[in-house]
């Protein structure tokens, strides 16, 4: 197979802030599927698989985690101005992570707490998205993200395309999978109505509520599913904490969550 020049492939780069590192593993995990795109692309700049790099600019840039730090702020600013496209991977990088659950509390009062010596540390009250710093031009969810998906993105990429990826909620992957709805026969607070597929339904076909990895679906009606668990049994505790997950700092679920917390009464 021949090689193109290395200045006619697509340069990628992957950069990493607050997160686990769940996502740049499903990409580690694509290096079969990978190796077939060495004609196309170049990974410039990714320090999880190499301490090679490369100074950008870059054509495709991958981000995992959120901002949580002032430093972050700067430097994604920097990425970003070093990005042709910028994609954002997983629920850290589209929704600010578990992490976010700081958003809702007391941050200096948890520094105090935790460290011994809080004045050393450089940290922002919040957790948050990289869309909420700089524009991104596809964001990618998941906690983590599916290795399928991120390859569907790249190839659109490479093909200058849009990406095709799913939109729908998680029931209908449990319809699919033939999975009995949870929600109706185990009166369980399932999040599968208002949550994007892309998981595969996993939870729901072992008798587990789904809680939200990929993030609110499109047109998730979110405020008449907290109302109906609500009206049969479920605590507004229940609902708020099932809401406030990895994807809690997501917008529909940050304002539902907000709703029942400061109305519990209400429903």
């Amino acid at each position: 197979m021949s090689h193109l020049p290395s200045k006619e492939k697509k340069r990628l780069a992957v950069f990493k802030f607050a997160s686990c590192d769940g996502c740049q593993l499903s990409l580690l995990s694509c290096e079969d599927e990978l190796l077939a795109l060495t004609d196309k692309l170049e990974i410039a700049h990714f320090l999880e698989a190499s301490s090679r790099t490369l100074p950008g600019p870059f054509d495709l840039t991958l981000v995992e985690g959120s901002v949580s730090t002032n430093e972050d702020v700067d430097r994604i600013h920097e990425i970003r101005r070093q990005s042709r496209v910028l994609v954002t991977i997983g629920a850290c990088a589209t929704a600010g992570g578990i992490q976010s659950l700081r958003n809702w509390a007391d941050h200096e009062e948890y520094l105090q707490y935790v460290y011994p010596h809080p004045e050393y540390l450089d940290s922002l009250a919040t957790s948050t998205a990289i869309s909420d710093h700089v524009p991104v031009e596809f964001e990618l969810r998941g906690c983590p993200i599916d290795k399928h998906q991120l390859l569907e993105v790249i190839l659109a990429f490479l093909n200058e395309r849009r990406p095709n990826i799913p939109s729908h909620s998680v029931c209908l992957d449990c319809k699919r999978r033939g999975t009995i709805c949870i929600a109706v026969t185990e009166d369980q607070p399932c999040l599968g109505p208002i949550t994007q597929a892309g998981c595969g339904a996993i939870c729901p076909a072992y008798h587990r509520a789904c809680y939200g990895c990929f993030g609110p679906c499109a047109q998730a009606n979110t405020a008449s599913l907290s109302d109906q668990y609500l009206n049969q049994g479920t605590t507004a505790m229940q609902m708020v904490h099932q809401l406030r997950n990895m994807n809690a700092g997501a917008r529909l679920f940050q304002i539902e969550s907000d709703r029942i917390e400061n109305n519990p009464s209400s429903n």
